[in-house]
């Protein structure tokens, strides 16, 4: 049966793991593009195409790179199609996806959060539609208890530097009642991209955030490094560095100077002059993110916006984007580190490769950092297209095999869907049937309070302990 209880889990020890062990721990969800606003207003939805498919432009763009591929025009996608006709074309679209994670990740969905248990298909398209519409109007199917219902205790939404986090503060006040923290991300890559058209305007607005005056390089780094002590003051833990592709360029304090210059005088900077001020902002956040003992993501070796057409009639984050190239994104990582370390600013850190050949040079890179605390280095999740039965399993074998799986911190959802959460479910069934695996060719002993400790550990333990978000 499709989804039944012991999906994924092909073993007495897969299926008590997940069953006794994983099934009943909390989440964390240390990554996602949640909006916080959307969870404090508690946000509704009017239908299933709204909530599951596209919200005025914003949505899941998994699911409309399969309905192009399936010949759906745009304005059923992302247009101003009718959301019925909209949802029937992505009906369609999932009969076709057999071997897709979107195939199981939707089903997923329509089981856990709807209870509804019926193939999606044209079919059953009208009853799926109507059953989930009746229960979209009830307070049941509002944000925040979608959240509450999948037994979330924290979740970590992306930021930028220069927000004020109101909605963040509003959030914190409410914490008793709603049950969740909501936390922000440090997000920089705004201020790191010295290159872009009206850079001047936005690290102005930024240091007028943070009550300092931006100048100069000097006053450009107090202004960043006040952003953090802000966002650490509402409860940030984690910086995201959004590194689509990265050169470690280092460079004299009088050379950066002189780009910080140029770029607040509105004139154009040049690609090494670029590299050079990214890497010397880096170094300056990295030991900022060390003293507050935060963690530092880099979600790298990607390309962004690859459809110009795609870009100009739609936007960003639309689907446009694929798997980079850069051959030596972790030797560029390395030298960051490298120096980093060398004057004590080597913060925590997660590795994640959107390329699966940077993965065993990360996972390697990670074990050449470690010391202080424990795990100071992580390989981190298998990343958006990785993001798959297969990619996970290969990601938790690594990880493995090259560090220790008892510190692994889990899943994340990576999503602005509050209907991603069953992610987690998918993930701890992989962890499950993985270890299962393993107890079945004699690789691990047959000892459940070992086992069930260590899967637990991964679910929700070690993320609840390694971030400090609950200190």
């Amino acid at each position: 049966m499709l989804l039944n209880d012991d999906f994924l889990l092909t073993s007495a020890w897969a299926r008590r793991l997940y069953h006794d062990h994983a099934e009943k721990m909390p989440i964390i969800d240390y990554h996602c593009h949640l909006v916080p606003q959307e969870i404090y207003e508690n946000k509704g939805y009017e239908d299933l195409t709204q909530v599951w498919l596209c919200d005025h432009g914003f949505g899941d763009h998994y699911k409309w790179r399969l309905m192009r591929a399936n010949g759906v025009p745009e304005r059923l996608i992302t247009g101003d199609g009718e959301p019925w006709d909209k949802y029937l074309a992505f009906v369609r679209t999932i009969e076709r996806a057999a071997g897709n994670p979107i195939f199981e990740w939707s089903h997923l969905e329509l089981r856990r959060f709807f209870g509804i248990d019926l193939t999606i298909c044209e079919r059953n398209a009208h009853e799926i539609w109507e059953r989930a519409n009746a229960l979209l109007a009830t307070p049941d199917f509002r944000a925040k208890r979608l959240i509450q219902r999948m037994g979330v205790r924290c979740l970590c939404t992306t930021d930028d530097p220069a927000s004020d986090l109101c909605w963040h503060r509003l959030l914190a006040d409410e914490e008793g009642e709603n049950g969740f923290k909501v936390l922000p991300t440090f997000r920089p890559d705004a201020l790191l991209d010295v290159a872009a058209p009206g850079f001047g305007d936005y690290v102005r607005a930024m240091g007028a955030a943070s009550g300092v005056e931006v100048t100069d390089w000097e006053s450009l780094k107090a202004a960043a490094e006040a952003r953090v002590d802000f966002f650490h003051a509402v409860g940030g833990r984690l910086a995201d560095h959004g590194m689509n592709s990265f050169a470690f360029a280092p460079a004299g304090e009088k050379d950066v100077e002189a780009t910080v210059a140029a770029a607040l005088a509105g004139e154009s900077v040049g690609a090494d002059a670029a590299a050079a001020y990214q890497t010397a902002m880096t170094l300056a956040l990295m030991g900022a993110y060390e003293r507050h003992g935060w963690t530092m993501q880099v979600h790298g070796n990607c390309f962004r916006n690859d459809s110009t057409l795609g870009l100009r009639t739609i936007g960003r984050d639309a689907g446009f984007d694929t798997v980079g190239d850069q051959a030596d994104f972790a030797l560029q990582l390395k030298r960051l580190m490298d120096a980093a370390q060398q004057v004590g600013d080597l913060p925590r850190m997660i590795l994640y490769s959107l390329n699966d050949s940077d993965w065993l040079a990360l996972a390697t890179l990670a074990g050449a950092f470690q010391g202080g605390v424990r795990q100071r280095i992580h390989f981190g999740n298998a990343w958006w297209f990785n993001d798959t039965y297969d990619g996970m399993r290969r990601q938790l074998t690594m990880y493995a095999q090259q560090s220790l799986l008892g510190n692994c911190l889990g899943m994340l959802t990576d999503s602005r869907s509050f209907l991603s959460y069953p992610r987690h479910e998918y993930f701890r069934r992989v962890l499950c049937q993985t270890v299962g695996e393993w107890v079945d060719q004699g690789r691990l002993p047959e000892d459940e309070d070992f086992l069930g400790g260590l899967i637990e550990d991964v679910c929700y333990n070690n993320a609840h302990d390694y971030f400090g978000f609950f200190a």
